[in-house]
């Protein structure tokens, strides 16, 4: 691998030399929050700013002097390769047929603007620009998550052609977390802090430089003609040992060992039932949670092109983001096979530390704790595991 060094200030020239080839989607401030979004400027990443995260709380604090001295805030990277919600396809339906008009208008790499006159009532998903997307600033963590969400898309037995297209075109700059959240674990299921591979360029905040990982041929052109200086012995040193401070000021754990026979034993444990007393069903963890994948679709019609004056319907398939804690997400023919928050809770809880291993080899929890800060009544997924065990 290849290892250079740049000063901090001259970090900006890869921005400027890759943002007219990419949209940059970044950490960016908007109400109080570390929010991912568009970013145009290198300035626009939060300078010097920490947050305080807890049980259901999250307050941002200044006085770092630091460039990437925040960890996770409430978005991950998966609504933008999986986004909340997109059209699949377009269609008409007369009384001798069902017609499909055009499909996946709202793809990444597209200009075209979706029928207004169909969407004008939905919020789907428009990249307003045909450029690949550049990952700025992701994190161990959610680079795990996006492995996790290619086994979905791509490695089943229907690939996501849409998913596709963005994951093979987009470039990942990461950054190497040097400051946990108080509710990351990523640690203890060896997802992070440090970025082993999934990357294009890995970024570590040293004291007076930015170490700099080449993953890939993507980038390696680029640092060519940056004023960069191979990285020492001293450099990687001074890496290696804020990774492992991190590592110890990790606050929360999850003890893997025993999953996920540890699941399966605890089907019928009361603390099922004493969790949905709290959990509100609100699907917040869902939302947050880099690899909840589940989703719904639905064909969406203007009531105004309901007449029997018109020969021909037409309408538009939309698939949105869903969550296992939704009633009707269990409802099927014949019933629902979820009907309370403790089969729901238990179902999520399963998925992601048992059901997963079976179905993608891995858990499906990467450690971000997200879920922990976002859940507004604070349950917390370490110490409900850790309840399972008496």
């Amino acid at each position: 691998m290849i290892r250079v060094k740049i000063k901090k200030e001259q970090l900006k020239l890869i921005f400027n030399r890759l943002k007219t080839s990419h949209k940059i989607i970044g950490p960016k401030i908007n109400n109080d929050v570390i929010v991912l979004t568009e970013i145009a400027d290198f300035y626009d990443i939060p300078f010097g700013y920490r947050e305080q995260q807890g049980k259901g709380t999250y307050r941002l604090t200044k006085g770092s002097s630091q460039f990437f001295s925040f960890s996770v805030g409430p978005d991950s990277f998966k609504r933008f390769v999986n986004p909340p919600a997109r059209e699949i396809f377009a269609f008409k339906k007369s009384k001798k047929r069902i017609s499909i008009m055009s499909s996946n208008k709202s793809s990444a790499m597209s200009n075209e603007k979706s029928d207004s006159s169909q969407l004008a009532m939905v919020r789907v998903v428009q990249h307003s620009s045909s450029l690949p997307f550049l990952f700025v600033g992701m994190r161990a963590c959610d680079i795990a998550a996006l492995r996790l969400l290619d086994k979905v898309f791509l490695e089943g037995h229907v690939k996501d052609t849409f998913y596709d297209s963005i994951r093979r075109s987009s470039l990942i700059i990461g950054v190497n977390c040097l400051y946990p959240g108080d509710n990351c674990f990523c640690s203890s299921i060896n997802t992070g802090p440090e970025i082993k591979d999934g990357f294009d360029m890995a970024i570590t905040e040293l004291d007076k430089s930015f170490l700099l990982e080449i993953g890939t041929p993507s980038v390696r052109e680029m640092i060519d003609e940056l004023p960069v200086e191979n990285a020492s012995n001293e450099d990687i040193a001074e890496k290696d040992s804020l990774i492992a401070n991190c590592k110890k000021n990790m606050k929360k754990t999850i003890d893997i060992s025993e999953l996920p026979w540890l699941i399966y034993k605890s089907l019928e444990h009361p603390r099922w039932t004493d969790i949905a007393n709290r959990c509100l069903a609100c699907g917040n963890c869902t939302q947050v949670c880099p690899t909840c994948f589940c989703n719904s679709s639905y064909d969406y019609l203007q009531l105004s092109g309901i007449s029997k004056k018109i020969p021909e319907l037409s309408g538009t398939r939309i698939r949105s983001w869903d969550s296992c804690f939704s009633t009707n997400f269990a409802r099927v023919h014949g019933g629902n096979f979820r009907p309370s928050r403790r089969a729901r809770y238990r179902q999520w809880m399963s998925h992601k530390l048992s059901y997963w291993i079976e179905q993608f080899g891995s858990l499906g929890c990467v450690g971000c704790g997200r879920c922990i800060t976002w859940c507004p009544v604070g349950i917390d997924i370490t110490q409900e595991l850790e309840v399972l065990k008496k």
